[in-house]
């Protein structure tokens, strides 16, 4: 877990220096950044939930492989559910800020 966050916050870094120049230009090429910060974060974050469920699930499999079908079953329902929660909030994050001027 302490990876994960180390390389979250280093890429976020690397995020702030490499858009300085957009952001300190003057006029009205100022660029907002919090809609790719958010879609990032949702994205990181299913590829996580949907790997630990995988993993989790060809355990139970592996312990019990006569409810393999019942398990195999919940794992892609939950998926499912991952994944439309996670098209829904990418539409949120790729929607413009409405107090933009």
């Amino acid at each position: 877990m302490i990876k994960v966050t180390k390389t979250i916050a280093l890429s976020l870094v690397a995020l702030v220096v490499l858009a300085s120049p957009a952001a300190a230009a003057e006029g009205d090429s100022l660029i907002s950044f919090s809609g790719a910060i958010g879609a990032g974060l949702v994205t990181l974050g299913a590829a996580m939930g949907i790997g630990k469920l995988a993993g989790s699930a060809l355990e139970s499999m592996a312990r019990q492989p006569e409810v393999a079908g019942s398990i195999q079953t919940a794992m892609i329902i939950a998926a499912a559910l991952i994944e439309g929660f996670t098209f829904y909030a990418l539409f949120i994050c790729s929607q413009q800020n409405p107090w933009a001027s």
